[in-house]
This record gives structure tokens, sequence and C-alpha cells, in this order.
């Protein structure tokens, strides 16, 4: 049996959005001139199916349980490049290290789950009366936000009960 961070496990859940979303993001890769060797291919759909948030390292030893072959270096660039098109987003962690994730669509914030990872997309609230308030106490033209939230999410909470 697989458990839910095992590639296998990830590509056999993975839904009709997450498949048109790894056709979408190659198709996005191809056009920008990127190679979509079958490393790449591996990354882009472990990403595409993943709902949590991978660093770096997770992303190569899923991706190596596929692709023996598969360096870190491709790893980083496929991550790299990801980003630049605006496919995924880094998530940040309290400690530091950057985790990545599917990007938001439109306007959205993010909970992310500190036991196991989870990562999940909320609507945001209109929060520019807030932002407002930040630039007139701080001088700052406040442009953009970013909003996470970190807990346990519901399984996690009814695991540790």
């Amino acid at each position: 049996m697989y458990n839910e961070n095992d590639f296998h496990y990830l590509y056999a859940t993975m839904n009709t959005n997450a498949t048109d979303l790894y056709q979408s993001w190659l198709s996005s890769l191809q056009n920008s001139g990127y190679r979509l060797t079958e490393t790449r291919r591996a990354l882009v759909e472990i990403l595409a199916a993943s709902s949590h948030a991978l660093s770096a390292v997770e992303l190569y030893d899923l991706g190596r349980r596929e692709c023996p072959r598969l360096g870190l270096v491709t790893v980083y660039r496929t991550l790299e490049k990801l980003e630049e098109l605006g496919l995924i987003q880094r998530v940040h962690q309290p400690g530091g290290c950057h985790m990545y994730l599917r990007a938001a669509q439109g306007h959205q914030h993010l909970l992310l789950c500190t036991a196991c990872g989870r990562a999940e997309y909320f609507d945001g609230d209109d929060l520019s009366t807030f932002m407002n308030s930040v630039a007139d106490q701080s001088g700052f033209d406040v442009r953009d936000h970013w909003l996470q939230l970190f807990g346990l999410c519901q399984q996690c909470r009814d695991h540790d009960l």
C-alpha cells in the first residue's frame, strides 16, 4: 500500500482537475521552450497531483522513485521554471525553508497543516482597509500581500485526540 506522499499514490489518485493541470503545465513548459524529458514530466505530475506543499528534497525523493536518474539540479531548474511561469508558488515555512505548491487561482490565501503539510487555498476577505491603515502608519506604499495561516488540518486534529 502507498502512503499519500508516494509517487504511485499521487498518480493513482490524480483527479481530472490534476490531470488537466498536468497537461496544461506541460504545454506551458513546452511553449516556453523547455524540453519535456521523462524526469521533468514526473516532477510536473507530482506537483500537479499533490495537495501538500513539497520541499525540493521531498520532490527529488518522490521523483527518484519513478525516475532513478533524476538529479537534484533538474528539480531546482524545473521548480524555477514552473515558478517563473506562475504555475507554482513558494510556500514560506516557519523554519525558513521553502516548499512549493500549485499557484493560487485568483486572490486566495493559504492554510498549511504544520503536522502533515497539507495545504489548502481559501478565498480571502478584502484586506484593503487593513492594508491602507498599515500604509498610513508606516509610510509604505503597500502594493500586495500574501497571507498564510498555520495550524492543524481536521485529520491531524482527529488523530491527536
